[in-house]
């Protein structure tokens, strides 16, 4: 894994504000993991990206959890 750099948090962060349309997204890093970011909306958790370099090219994972007992709140 590679660490994620202040200015590639900035590119998926406006890429996600623009992907789903709100500005209430943000990214931050995280201290034990460099090698992901956490995705918030406002102050509420929403998922991990984390930094894939395989064969030099770069993706990014998002990673999000969804709690049964969040469905059944939701109808």
């Amino acid at each position: 894994m590679s660490n994620i750099e202040q200015q590639e948090v900035i590119q998926l962060q406006n890429y996600l504000r623009k992907t789903f349309g709100t500005d209430r997204l943000r990214l931050m890093q995280r201290k034990e993991a460099p090698d992901s970011v956490e995705v918030l909306l406002g102050e509420e958790f929403l998922a991990v990206i984390y930094k894939n370099v395989e064969e030099g090219e770069t993706s990014y994972d998002l990673n999000m959890s969804i709690l049964d007992i969040d469905l059944s709140a939701t109808g």
